[in-house]
């Protein structure tokens, strides 16, 4: 089972104690996409902050779904690859993805239980936003941030890919 790279997005709010999943967005290296809202999410604790940059552009209608739906559409997205999470400051991404499946240790098998940070990439290599390919789509649509990664990371494969010992398996 060879990795799969999907490169992720989330939205959420966050308080002490707690992060709540609005939404999530998934491209894969292949180019597969997935967007989702979570239904159960309580929008009213939404400060100003989210409802103008990150609810303003939920899409609502079949991508809000339940947790439990949720998995299940991710699972099927994986399918039975071996996942390498790539997020952009991706610490609380990463939380809120975990808890759709329950604890850490509750997520599939065959996933990991890491995601990779393209942002620790980017200081790792010298790497400034400015160097990258400007977003085109809505900032803050967990998506529209999924793809843009997605196309930061390929610039950057094409930049570096025969830097660190000319590694040609496209992992930084």
């Amino acid at each position: 089972m060879s990795p799969n790279k999907i490169f992720f997005d989330t939205e959420f709010i966050e308080r002490p104690s707690t992060i709540e999943l609005i939404s999530i967005g998934m491209v894969a290296e292949d180019g597969r996409e997935l967007y989702l809202e979570n239904a159960e999410a309580d929008l009213t604790r939404a400060d100003d902050w989210i409802k103008t940059n990150v609810l303003a552009h939920l899409q609502g209608g079949a991508c809000r779904v339940s947790k439990l739906e949720m998995r299940q559409k991710i699972l099927e997205f994986v399918g039975d690859t071996k996942p390498e999470w790539w997020g952009y400051y991706s610490d609380y991404d990463w939380v809120v993805f975990c808890w759709i499946f329950g604890r850490m240790i509750d997520l599939p098998k065959h996933f990991p239980m890491y995601c990779l940070d393209f942002k620790q990439t980017m200081v790792t290599f010298g790497i400034k936003k400015s160097d990258l390919p400007k977003q085109s789509g809505t900032e803050h649509h967990a998506l529209a941030d999924a793809r843009w990664l997605a196309e930061a990371f390929e610039a950057t494969w094409s930049i570096h890919k025969t830097g660190a010992g000319g590694r040609t398996d496209r992992s930084l």
